[in-house]
């Protein structure tokens, strides 16, 4: 074999190697937009199959946060921005058998409340670090509310003494 032939492999390889990644990088799916949301979310894991409802999408700098509901369960996932700019999804969760959920994205001091049209949740009071919180939500709507956490020292929450009422203002359920 002549260094011309060795030469053309090499080079052959080196063009190979070069393409199948921009082939890979060009397959990875990121959550840049709605459309593209929706088909990370059905590549995941036991999401293939299921019916899939954006219903907010929300950035906090380089967090990108998605409240949505999967097969009218109430869900979200977590992207983070890359270095080139694109939405790369790190997180996903889904409460099963709830028409009412609160999620607690990490890195924003934030609760997220998830609601289907099953809801009648209209409003929810919990103490947070000797703090009550009251919230008020549409009953019967697939929702994302958001509420800020209150200030704290220790970079900790202790929630407690959850309450949930109907429209009619009547106690549906409690819990410590």
């Amino acid at each position: 074999m002549g260094k011309k032939n060795i030469g053309i492999i090499i080079a052959v390889l080196i063009l190979f190697i070069v393409a199948s990644y921009h082939l890979y990088n060009s397959r990875e799916l990121y959550g840049n937009d709605k459309a593209s949301i929706s088909k990370v979310i059905k590549s995941i894991n036991d999401y293939e199959n299921k019916e899939i409802e954006i219903l907010e999408i929300n950035d906090f700098e380089d967090i990108r946060i998605v409240g949505f509901l999967s097969n009218n369960q109430p869900s979200y996932i977590e992207f983070n921005k890359n270095e080139k700019g694109n939405f790369a999804w790190k997180h996903i969760e889904t409460h099963h058998n709830e028409s009412f959920s609160m999620f607690l994205p990490l890195g924003i001091s934030k609760m997220m409340f998830v609601t289907n049209y099953e809801s009648e949740v209209a409003k929810m009071q919990v103490d947070i670090n000797e703090t009550t919180i009251e919230q008020d939500f549409t009953t019967y709507q697939a929702t994302v509310t958001w509420v800020d956490l209150p200030p704290t020292n220790n970079d900790t929450y202790e929630y407690r003494n959850y309450k949930y009422y109907d429209e009619d203002e009547n106690l549906i359920t409690e819990r410590n």
